[in-house]
């Protein structure tokens, strides 16, 4: 299900997120979310096209409720990103890949063709 995407946990959150040299856009997802689904092939689009820019990555809220709950994740998809082990932005539900592109900007250059 998450494709090309890395999957974090509670366990490597610090090292894979908090302590990344760029901005990390991290999915809180679940198997059972509709809407997560929904948008996972819009971040893998993004992740392949501005993955030099940003890394995105998924974690599973049920496999690992520890850093949903200490960053306040009440509803899915939430998309955080972090920038100096802080949250910078938070998106919450499933939009179209442009409309997270909008929501990114400031994060990532839009490439020109």
């Amino acid at each position: 299900m998450a494709g090309t995407l890395k999957n974090v946990t509670d366990a490597d959150f610090d090292s894979e997120v908090l302590r990344s040299d760029k901005p990390v856009l991290v999915d809180f997802w679940a198997e059972w979310c509709g809407p997560c689904r929904q948008i996972a092939p819009s971040l893998e689009a993004i992740a392949a096209e501005y993955g030099d820019q940003i890394e995105i990555v998924k974690l599973n809220i049920d496999q690992n409720p520890g850093t949903a709950a200490k960053y306040g994740v009440m509803s899915i998809p939430t998309l955080n990103v972090y920038q100096g082990g802080e949250v910078v932005k938070t998106i919450v539900g499933a939009k179209p890949k442009a409309a997270i592109l909008r929501d990114l900007d400031g994060f990532i250059e839009a490439k020109t063709a």
